[in-house]
């Protein structure tokens, strides 16, 4: 057999075609058939979460919130679609980039906003910030910051779920970045020949932290690593929550019936830089790329545009939705600012485990 070029190889390998090119998918979403009220909630989770994030990066403007931040802004329609059909019993971890994870399985607006301002009432009780939050009562195992560091987490907890033999899986999102993590692989590896019920999220954004994936890859489309492992998979318009959730249903299903790990690549954008609230930079380095046309690929303008335009709701309705979310933000900001900080005895308590007994 005749040996062929790496250039060549290359070449040939499947990619995200239109889907990465951001003047495409700017129409409004397809409804038909959708139920109003699931897409009327959808609508408002989603902005929710837009108006929580833009609300954490004011404060960091303005000095009030010291933690790094990571926004992901623009890339709502994915926790939201994916949340709508798990377990509170399911175990769902995120990365460094969660507080849409986080408020999408529920937890309160409260306790996260608690937790960026260092209060004691936060997520974890005001020693994380931004990047370690957690939700037991809402199956949200937890974030962190370490790329790609929840992947085995997650296969671990779907090993566990199979085993308590109810039909509860895990889930974790992660980034295109983190697929430059060797976990990663070992982890889809052992999924796969374990037949472990777990759903890897591929949240692709295009960037890991300032260089665009065709600077890192030779191929921008991530589900080819879920085909290499025999992982049954989809790919989706990440910004139309009808699609996302559909798809997310289906494999949920599939994944809980066998039960084997699934797999969906949502390709998406992040309008705001790797850290912080700034628009057009990431790490400090102007990001070359046309952020004005992933702006009207809006994940909340293109399911408002299509609500309207079908007769779901009026814009009167959506005017009204918008403006009991950005009460709800300002009282749970209100209230997380107003919050203590942790007591000093706090530092070690949440270090070490005391020994069983112990009172002290």
């Amino acid at each position: 057999m005749q040996a062929r070029e790496a250039h060549d190889l290359q070449e040939s390998m499947p990619g995200l075609g239109r889907l990465s090119d951001p003047r495409e998918f700017q129409q409004m979403l397809q409804t038909q058939g959708c139920d109003a009220g699931v897409l009327l909630a959808h609508y408002r989770s989603m902005l929710s979460i837009r108006r929580a994030e833009e609300r954490i990066g004011q404060a960091v403007e303005e000095h009030q919130v010291r933690c790094p931040a990571h926004l992901a802004i623009g890339q709502e329609a994915i926790p939201v679609g994916i949340a709508a059909h798990l377990r509170r019993t399911d175990r769902v971890f995120g990365a460094h980039r969660s507080h849409g994870h986080f408020l999408a399985q529920g937890a309160s607006l409260h306790s996260l906003f608690a937790e960026v301002l260092g209060r004691v009432t936060g997520a974890s009780r005001g020693m994380g910030g931004s990047m370690h939050l957690w939700s037991g009562s809402h199956g949200f195992g937890g974030s962190v910051p370490i790329v790609a560091a929840t992947v085995p987490i997650a296969v671990g907890a779907a090993l566990a779920a199979r085993m308590s033999g109810n039909g509860d899986i895990a889930v974790v999102y992660l980034g295109d970045g983190a697929f430059e993590e060797g976990v990663v692989h070992e982890s889809l590896n052992l999924a796969a020949m374990m037949k472990l019920p777990v759903l890897f999220v591929a949240e692709n954004n295009l960037f890991a932290s300032h260089l665009h994936i065709r600077q890192r890859q030779p191929s921008d489309l991530l589900e080819r690593f879920a085909l290499a492992n025999g992982i049954a998979s989809a790919l989706v318009d990440g910004n139309d929550v009808v699609q996302v959730s559909r798809e997310a249903k289906r494999l949920l299903e599939q994944c809980r019936g066998r039960p084997a790990p699934v797999f969906l690549e949502a390709v998406t954008y992040r309008w705001r830089g790797h850290v912080g609230p700034k628009e057009d930079q990431d790490v400090g380095v102007d990001r070359q790329d046309d952020l004005v046309n992933w702006r009207r690929r809006d994940p909340i303008g293109r399911l408002g545009t299509a609500l309207v335009a079908q007769g779901a709701a009026t814009q009167s309705d959506l005017d009204a939705i918008a403006m009991a979310v950005d009460a709800g933000i300002e009282q749970a900001w209100t209230q997380a600012l107003a919050d203590p900080q942790p007591p000093s005895g706090q530092l070690l308590d949440c270090v070490y485990a005391k020994p069983a007994g112990n009172a002290g």
